[in-house]
C-alpha cells in the first residue's frame, strides 16, 4: 500500500517556529567551534547552548521596531542567554545564518521529495507489472499507430522517473551547502573552521567560495530540478486526462462513493485530479524561473533574492511533496478497462498491421516504394470502413507476393509483444 502523506508534514518543515529553530542551531554550534579554537570561553559557549531560546511572538514584536529579522531574532535569542549572549553571531553576518539554515531545509525538503519519488515509483510499476500484456493501441499526434500494452506504457513512465530521483538527489547535493564566512566572505572575522565544524554537524559541506551568500546557480538547479519533476507528473496527468475522455474511456481517475462531478450535470465523472495536477506543475514551473532570475546579484550580494525565496522555498516543495503523493495515489486506485482497450484497439479494422504488410512485401522481393504504395491504397480505402485484411487478400497485385497465410500472419498482436519482457528487464532490473 502506498502510504499517505499530508501537505502539513513537508509545510512544518516552513513554520516560522522551525525556521528560528534552524537558525538557532547555526548559531548554537556556531558559538561551539569557536569555543574550540579558544575564541569563546567554554563556559559562555555551554551556557548558549543550555539557555539558547527564542519566542516566535517576540521576534515578530521587536521586528516591528528594527525592521530586521535576523537582529529581532538574535535580540529574543538574547533576552533568554543574558550577558554570554555578546558571544552569539561573533564575527557573522546574517547571511551566514540564514543561507545555511535555508539549506538544511532545503536538504530536509529534497529527502523527503525523493521519498515521494519512491512512492510513485512503486505505485507505477505495480500497475505496470499489472498489465505487463494488457494490450492497447499505442498513438502518435493522437491517432491510431500500433499496439502497445499499458504496462509498457507505464514503463516509460518508471524510466523517466528514475531519471529525476537522479536529477533531484544530485540538484540536493548542490544546495547543501553552507558558508559562515562573514561579511564578504573573506573570513577576515571568524575562522574557516568555524564553517567546517557547522556545515559537518549539519550534513552539509562548505562552500569552497562565498561571498557574503551562498551563489544561486546552486538553488536555481534546485528549484529546476523540482520543475522538470513537475513536468513529468503533469505528461503522466495529461496521459490520464486523454484516456479518460469518453471516446476512449480506457482508463480513468477512481471515482468514489458520494463524488459529485458536475454541479450541473450528474453523469459527470470528471479527471480533476490529474487537471489539478497539470495547474500546479505551471507553479513549480514558474518558480523555477525565479530562480534562476536570483543568480545574477549585485557584485557581492543584494537581497532581491530574498523575498523571491520566502515564497518559493515553501511553495515549490510543499506543493512538489503534495504532487508526487497524489499522483501515487492515483496510479494506485486507477481504473482500467482492458475489453474497452481491445475495442479501442480494432476500431480501425485492422489498419495498425500496416507496416507488417509494408515488411512483409518488402521482404517478398517488392521495392519499398511499391510496397508502400500497395499497403497505403489499401489502407486508405480502409479508411473508408473496409476490413483491412480483407482487402489485401482481395487485391491481387498483394497476392502475387503474399500468401493467405502469410497475410492471416500479418495480423496476428504477438509480433508486437515479443521484446516487452526485455524491455521490463532494461526497466526494472534495478
Amino acid at each position: 500500500m502506498i502510504k499517505r502523506y499530508t501537505r502539513e508534514e513537508m509545510g512544518s518543515l516552513w513554520t516560522d517556529e522551525n525556521k528560528y529553530r534552524t537558525w538557532l542551531s547555526v548559531e548554537v554550534l556556531a558559538s561551539e567551534a569557536m569555543a574550540k579554537l579558544g575564541k569563546v570561553p567554554e563556559s559562555a559557549a555551554k551556557n548558549i547552548r543550555e539557555k539558547a531560546d527564542f519566542s516566535v511572538e517576540r521576534v515578530e514584536e521587536i521586528e516591528k521596531e528594527t525592521k530586521h529579522d535576523v537582529i529581532a531574532f538574535l535580540t529574543s535569542v538574547a533576552e533568554n542567554v543574558g550577558e554570554d549572549a555578546r558571544f552569539i553571531h561573533l564575527g557573522m553576518t546574517s547571511s551566514d545564518v540564514l543561507d545555511t539554515a535555508f539549506a538544511f531545509l532545503l536538504k530536509q525538503a529534497g529527502e523527503k521529495i525523493l521519498a515521494g519519488i519512491d512512492r510513485l515509483m512503486e505505485a507505477i510499476k505495480a500497475r505496470a507489472v499489472e498489465h505487463k500484456y494488457t494490450v492497447m493501441i499505442g498513438r502518435s499526434h493522437g491517432i491510431h499507430a500500433e499496439p502497445i500494452t499499458f504496462g509498457l506504457k507505464l514503463a516509460v513512465f518508471y524510466d523517466e522517473m528514475k531519471r529525476n530521483r537522479r536529477r533531484v538527489a544530485q540538484a540536493i547535493e548542490t544546495v547543501s551547502v553552507g558558508k559562515i564566512s562573514g561579511a564578504v566572505g573573506t573570513f577576515a572575522n571568524i575562522p574557516p573552521e568555524v564553517e567546517a565544524y557547522v556545515c559537518e554537524k549539519l550534513g552539509l559541506s562548505p562552500a569552497p567560495a562565498s561571498t557574503q551568500i551562498v551563489q544561486r546557480d546552486r538553488h536555481a538547479e534546485f528549484f529546476t530540478s523540482l520543475a522538470i519533476l513537475a513536468s513529468s507528473v503533469e505528461k503522466l496527468a495529461t496521459e490520464i486526462r486523454h484516456l479518460q475522455r469518453t471516446e476512449v474511456l480506457e482508463a480513468e481517475e477512481y471515482f468514489s462513493k458520494g463524488q459529485k462531478g458536475s454541479s450541473a450535470m450528474p453523469h459527470k465523472r470528471n479527471p480533476i485530479g490529474s487537471e489539478n495536477l497539470c495547474g500546479l506543475a505551471r507553479v513549480v514551473r514558474a518558480n523555477a524561473l525565479a530562480s534562476m532570475e536570483n543568480v545574477a546579484l549585485w557584485h557581492e550580494r543584494d537581497i532581491s533574492h530574498s523575498s523571491v525565496e520566502r515564497v518559493i522555498g515553501p511553495d515549490s516543495t510543499i506543493l512538489m511533496d503534495y504532487m508526487l503523493n497524489r499522483m501515487a495515489n492515483m496510479i494506485q486506485n486507477l481504473v482500467v478497462y482492458p475489453e474497452r482497450m481491445k475495442k479501442n484497439l480494432e476500431l480501425t479494422r485492422g489498419l495498425i498491421f500496416s507496416q507488417q504488410v509494408l515488411l512483409a512485401l518488402a521482404e517478398a522481393g517488392v521495392s519499398r516504394e511499391d510496397a508502400y504504395a500497395m499497403a497505403q491504397k489499401n489502407a486508405m480505402a480502409a479508411w473508408k470502413g473496409e476490413d483491412f485484411k480483407s482487402l489485401l487478400l482481395a487485391d491481387q497485385e498483394v497476392r502475387n507476393h503474399l500468401s493467405e497465410q502469410q497475410i492471416e500472419d500479418i495480423f496476428d498482436l504477438k509480433h508486437h509483444l515479443k521484446h516487452v519482457d526485455t524491455i521490463f528487464e532494461r526497466v526494472f532490473a534495478d
